[in-house]
């Protein structure tokens, strides 16, 4: 689910006429999508962009490409790494043939849940506001309106290729988000699950946010790591523990963070440890105690409070002014550490400012933060142990320097506003929710200030609020693993084999590495090097128990067991069973193994049996059967075929003579 691409969309339609659109690309071609541009609308489409090229139309959302002819009943298990991950669940689990397992830990499913319920809430405060749709089909999605649209914005509509068109969707609606949550399993912290029978599933923090997490997953024939977007030092969220992900067999490795970053992944001095050692050739624990010290430095950690101060310090400046800041930030964990930064920036300045939480799940996602302990920093923990309020803002919604509300026409909101004040609200793509109407409001005022999160295109998401006076503060915060860094964490897990995504083969240079690579691309199989075979663990008391008898053909040693076979932490393991109990009786001998023809002859030759062989042939030729024809001292027949051996006698007797004789060449246990 792709929410960049709400920026074609205009927050505020003109007029039920008007075509609207809005985001970036570029297109040279005149001829695009399989449609010819005359010259009129070819004026038409090459001026410049403003507010009235943006779709006066409630928004879609552009999904995973070819999402409508995925066969949905294929999927197994569906794995959800963050909340924002969990907001394209929903496109998937109301197809009627979805049927699969989905896993996510408590705190990304609950706070998921509520942006979704979000989401669909300012929706349906837009259709309030501007009316529904008049078909499934808008009007903009027309082919004729098609053409009217700029070449930047007609490639947003069709992506890079041309074959996106297809994934464009209107939002799910209220009942398919409850839904969709019945279909989730919650996970706490490292807790197994089992699926399947064979494989164990658990959720390890990423630092990423809160509640964001790795997944590993571990069976009898193989162990798989799950890496995702993740942070080592984190200001919010529990940090990365990449160490319960050591030593797997496949690590699945999905932080496209740094694919804009100008580092690469390669053996200079910049990921190699310090100059001149080759990890291959240094102890493991050389290794660990080298790439510790690298992966845990407090550089990220101190690089994202100089960010958070650097806000805190521009928001008081615009306030002192006479300004307002607007901040539509969606990880709630920035939104905690900013209320953090403001509640002692704010008191040191001697300064009493409203500041404003608006969402329509606002007091849900509060209150839900102060129960989830497990999922935040050692900081915020050692409060919790200390006695202390977890957070600040409990004391700051207890004297009013906080308020929450679940909208912006709230009558309570309109009774306690007052300017300058801080506003902390949905949405971020700045199309939807309260940010628009505070944008309209404050986008001429030079005093004021908007805090935008990097990987929106700035210009184009503020295009209808130009001419805009107001202070725009775009920041980058920390989302990912550095390039140069991963090279020190892989060779930290020790794992046998890693899969790439495509995208980043451009920045990963040449390495020398005890451990294989390839990479994987949308739409095509990878083929995984064969790790290992399944390995059966034997408890010691039904070890004990066990008595080998060497086979006559061939050199191994072999004993019968019986047991209870289960699976522990993703491995095969045989116990004794509580009923099992060492017997003076001895059990049936089970016979095994191939018939030699010649070593039966000669075994019946020594009972004093008269006996000739004959080989019988199929239809083409083929090898079909063996027999043995016993004349002397009464007659008999042995049929050796590849699945059985028959016996066909009158003498009952001598059925049981010849059926010795079989045994006697056989291995038998």
């Amino acid at each position: 689910m792709d929410l960049s691409s709400l920026a074609i969309f205009s927050p505020v339609p003109t007029s039920s006429n008007s075509i609207a659109y809005n985001r970036k690309f570029s297109c040279s071609s005149e001829k695009y999508a399989g449609l010819e541009l005359n010259e009129d609308k070819r004026l038409k489409i090459d001026k410049p962009l403003d507010a009235n090229s943006l779709i006066g139309a409630e928004p879609h959302y552009r999904t995973v490409k070819n999402l409508l002819l995925w066969n949905v009943s294929f999927i197994d298990v569906v794995l959800i790494s963050s909340p924002m991950g969990m907001l394209g669940l929903p496109f998937l689990t109301r197809n009627k043939d979805f049927s699969a397992k989905v896993y996510a830990t408590e705190a990304t499913a609950r706070i998921g849940q509520l942006m979704m319920e979000d989401l669909v809430s300012m929706h349906k405060e837009y259709r309030q506001f501007y009316g529904a749709e008049e078909s499934d089909a808008p009007q903009w999605m027309k082919w004729d309106e098609l053409e009217l649209l700029p070449l930047e914005l007609r490639q947003i509509v069709f992506g890079a290729d041309g074959t996106e068109f297809g994934g464009w969707m209107p939002l799910y609606s209220a009942a398919d988000v409850k839904a969709c949550m019945l279909k989730v399993e919650c996970l706490k912290y490292a807790e197994e699950a089992c699926y399947g029978g064979t494989l164990i599933i658990q959720a390890f923090s990423s630092g990423l946010e809160i509640g964001s997490c790795n997944w590993g997953i571990s069976g009898p024939k193989a162990s798989i790591s799950y890496i995702s977007s993740s942070v080592f030092s984190s200001a919010a969220a529990m940090s990365f523990n990449y160490q319960a992900l050591q030593r797997s067999d496949v690590i699945l490795y999905s932080d496209f963070s740094s694919c804009n970053g100008l580092d690469k992944f390669d053996n200079d001095d910049n990921c190699s440890g310090a100059a001149g050692n080759n990890y291959s050739n240094l102890s493991s624990d050389d290794v660990n105690s080298e790439g510790h010290d690298t992966l845990l430095n407090d550089e990220e950690y101190l690089e994202e409070m100089e960010k958070l101060n650097f806000i805190c310090s521009c928001s008081v400046d615009c306030i002192k002014a006479g300004g307002s800041v607007l901040i539509p930030i969606a990880r709630i964990g920035i939104t905690l550490q900013l209320l953090e930064r403001f509640a002692v920036n704010l008191a040191s300045e001697n300064m009493r400012v409203p500041i404003f939480l608006i969402s329509s799940v606002a007091e849900e996602l509060i209150a839900f933060t102060n129960i989830i302990p497990e999922w935040l920093c050692e900081q915020w923990q050692d409060r919790l142990y200390s006695g202390q309020p977890l957070f600040s803002h409990v004391e700051m919604l207890k004297d009013g320097r906080l308020y929450l509300f679940p909208a912006i026409h709230s009558l309570k909101l309109l009774k306690t506003w007052q300017e300058p004040c801080i506003v902390f609200c949905p949405h971020w793509s700045l199309r939807l929710g309260p940010v628009v109407h505070l944008l309209l409001r404050w986008s001429a005022d030079q005093n004021s200030l908007l805090v935008m999160e990097e990987g929106l295109d700035a210009n184009l998401a503020l295009l209808p609020f130009k001419p805009m006076a107001m202070k725009v503060l775009q920041c980058s915060f920390v989302s990912g693993i550095q390039m140069q860094k991963s090279h020190h964490l892989l060779k930290i897990l020790q794992p046998r084999h890693v899969l790439f995504p495509e995208i980043l083969r451009q920045h990963i240079g040449p390495l020398e590495t005890v451990f294989s690579f390839n990479y994987y691309s949308e739409n095509k199989m990878v083929h995984i090097p064969y790790m290992k075979d399944s390995e059966l663990d034997i408890t010691v008391e039904l070890a004990c128990q066990l008595q080998y008898t060497t086979l006559k053909q061939q050199d191994m040693n072999i004993s019968r067991l019986k047991g209870e076979l289960m699976i522990e932490h993703g491995r095969y393991r045989l116990h004794l069973g509580n009923d099992e109990q060492v017997s003076s009786h001895p059990r049936p001998l089970v016979h095994f193994g191939r018939i030699d023809l010649n070593n039966l002859l000669t075994a019946l030759q020594k009972l004093d049996m008269n006996a000739t062989l004959e080989e019988v042939t199929g239809a083409a030729g083929s090898h079909k059967a063996s027999r043995i024809h016993v004349s002397e001292p009464s007659k008999a027949m042995i049929e050796v075929i590849e699945a059985q051996t028959v016996i066909s006698a009158a003498d009952e007797n001598i059925a049981s003579v010849i059926s010795q004789a079989i045994s006697g060449v056989l291995d038998c246990i």
